[in-house]
């Protein structure tokens, strides 16, 4: 029972998630869904969404503009404002530099500063708020004390997303893991990254790996130390380099090269640049008649596609 809360846990801190719809403007990183950003995170831009929680230690050089609620943790800075359409609650230390609009309740801790004043509609408590991270633990414990198994599945899956996988799409929240790096050229984090469908980036994206979805838009490159999946209708403004596999479905277009340990290429893809892949590269043809896939391994090393 304890390893399935704890790996529940562990595999929501260690992920970076962007859903369907995600898009990352030239000064707002934007989505309809929750927002979650783990601690010592800098990113060079705003935050926008429903629910907003910014773990301790973070430094976002944009606004912060929520549907919903703002839980920013201990020691953040926000160099801009923070807009929040229902509660907010900040940690101690916290470092507003532009004004703080609050048409709910605040909750607010010791030495926080807020440089062009603050605005909340309900009531005002001066108290250390506490962290998101402490919060989790505290609800891990009390799950520990349930002893129906389904009790504890149906709690978990309301706090982390773990439901079907349909249901899972619809509710997931926007994702950065600890220690991540975002500025204006590169989308760098330390861990495996899940791209959405119909997403609209722009950068450098640097993961462990990449998953994109489907008719999403990338205005960089990709580079990944292990696989890198991209579904169909996909557009990369740049160059696709993964040290395993790279796989790449159909109608999608790569604008510059493609380097991978080994290429699946589907043949109604379109790369304009030169493929590298020593241990070769399988193009994935259309269905025959009778309904079933083929491959063909070109046992090509560097080929280059027109």
């Amino acid at each position: 029972m304890y390893s399935f809360m704890e790996n529940g846990v562990q595999n929501w801190l260690h992920q970076c998630s962007l859903p369907d719809g995600t898009e990352l403007q030239e000064h707002t990183l934007k989505t309809e869904r929750n927002m979650i950003i783990g601690d010592r995170c800098t990113i060079d831009y705003g935050l926008k969404g429903e629910d907003i929680i910014v773990c301790e230690f973070c430094t976002l050089n944009g606004s912060v503009i929520a549907d919903g609620d703002v839980r920013i943790d201990n020691w953040c800075e926000i160099n801009g404002d923070v807009i929040v359409a229902e509660d907010a609650y900040l940690g101690e230390g916290v470092k507003v530099h532009g004004r703080l609009i609050v048409q709910g309740d605040l909750d607010i801790g010791d030495n926080v500063q807020i440089d062009r004043g603050f605005e909340a509609k309900g009531w005002i408590s001066i108290r250390n708020p506490m962290p998101v991270i402490v919060y989790l633990l505290l609800y891990v414990m009390t799950l520990l004390k349930m002893e129906d198994q389904n009790e504890i599945e149906d709690a978990l899956s309301e706090l982390f997303g773990d439901e079907d996988e349909e249901d899972q799409n619809e509710k997931a929240p926007l994702l950065i893991p600890s220690g991540s790096h975002l500025d204006m050229k590169v989308f760098s984090v330390p861990a495996a990254m899940s791209i959405g469908d119909g997403c609209r980036l722009h950068g450098n994206i640097r993961a462990n790996s990449v998953d994109v979805g489907n008719g999403t838009t990338i205005f960089g490159s990709l580079r990944a130390h292990g696989t890198i999946g991209i579904g169909p209708e996909t557009k990369v403004h740049g160059n696709v380099e993964g040290e395993d596999e790279v796989m790449i479905a159909e109608q999608v277009r790569i604008l510059g090269d493609v380097v991978a340990d080994s290429l699946v290429l589907h043949e109604e893809a379109r790369v304009d640049g030169v493929i590298r892949a020593p241990q070769g590269v399988r193009i994935d043809r259309k269905a025959e008649n009778n309904g079933d896939e083929s491959s063909e391994n070109s046992g090509i090393g560097q080929p280059e596609l027109c």
